[in-house]
């Protein structure tokens, strides 16, 4: 078959010919239509990621759409380390491949349901959001952010707050049900200041936070800064991406003056069985109402051309 294979982890994959992937027991062959190129799938593939195996080489992604030998149309993930989604034939485990709802083409769904999940299993298992809670999503402005707006609103909250640096991004996630719209492109005091005064008028339950590093650090500062009251109203602070830093200079006295309780959500502190349920429970709300997501395509032979191309807006998926 042909596949994008990764040789080094500092150069991108190359489009030759691999050996076809083998189904072991429980395990089944996909022909694959489309896999999307996500952050997960770049870092794991430069070595970087904390999931990142050694052995060399390998196909990247991690999942994908595509089709059973008896032609049933799924969403699945890749389960075997060295054969992921990147190519004509992938293997899947049958516990996590699951069949698409009518209509959902296979681009989108290879798009969609990893920076979807990114967000309905934080908030439904990490943060426990419950209905009439506010959200605010920090590094509300890419592709996961997006769609974390559409989903937090869709799981019932009362209020959605977008913190993000682009401001072309930030005008489109008022149309997807933002309430309110905070750039990170001001200097740190009018961004404090925005933010604290937001969160004095308004308040916030859960923090979905996908950047972590200055733009965590000015949040902290906010909440820190609140007046002090008689009820202290815990904030659930979900990390799930770390695009603007590892790392975060964080107060001690923070913790002790603040109701922030801050968690993770990744593989680790979330089971591969609950991304599962959370992947099943999102495609059944996608065929009920469907999630917006750009989206554009490119045959899977100019993958090591576009790898590290400027994404935008859209999240790029390869079809073999």
């Amino acid at each position: 078959m042909h596949a994008a294979v990764v040789h080094s982890f500092d150069k991108p994959p190359r489009y030759e010919v691999f050996a076809d992937p083998v189904a072991g027991e429980g395990e089944l062959i996909v022909k694959v239509h489309a896999a999307a190129l996500h952050r997960v799938v770049k870092s794991r593939a430069s070595g970087a990621h904390y999931s990142s195996g050694r052995e060399l080489p390998i196909i990247p992604g991690v999942d994908g759409a595509g089709e059973l030998p008896d032609g049933t149309r799924v969403y699945f993930g890749a389960m075997q380390p060295r054969f992921g989604s990147f190519a004509e034939l992938s293997v899947t485990a049958d516990w996590i491949c699951m069949p698409l709802p009518d209509g959902l083409d296979y681009v989108t769904a290879a798009a969609i349901m990893n920076p979807a999940v990114s967000s309905w299993a934080p908030l439904k298992i990490r943060a426990l959001l419950a209905a009439k809670e506010s959200v605010l999503i920090l590094g509300a402005t890419g592709v996961a952010g997006h769609l974390a707006v559409q989903i937090a609103k869709r799981l019932g909250s009362r209020r959605v707050i977008a913190v993000g640096r682009d401001p072309e991004a930030l005008k489109k996630l008022s149309e997807v049900g933002a309430d309110s719209i905070i750039s990170l492109q001001q200097d740190r005091d009018a961004t404090v200041t925005a933010l604290k005064q937001e969160l004095a008028e308004n308040g916030v339950d859960v923090v979905l936070d996908y950047v972590w590093g200055s733009p965590a650090e000015i949040l902290l500062e906010a909440i820190t800064k609140l007046p002090m009251k008689r009820t202290v109203t815990p904030i659930r602070w979900v990390q799930i991406g770390a695009m603007a830093g590892d790392t975060i200079s964080l107060s001690s006295s923070t913790l002790r003056s603040t109701g922030v309780e801050i968690t993770g959500s990744g593989l680790g502190s979330v089971s591969l069985q609950q991304i599962v349920q959370s992947a099943h429970e999102f495609l059944g709300e996608m065929g009920k109402n469907p999630f917006k997501i750009e989206t554009r395509s490119a045959p899977l032979r100019d993958v090591e051309t576009l790898w590290n191309s400027p994404q935008g807006h859209a999240r790029l998926v390869f079809v073999p």
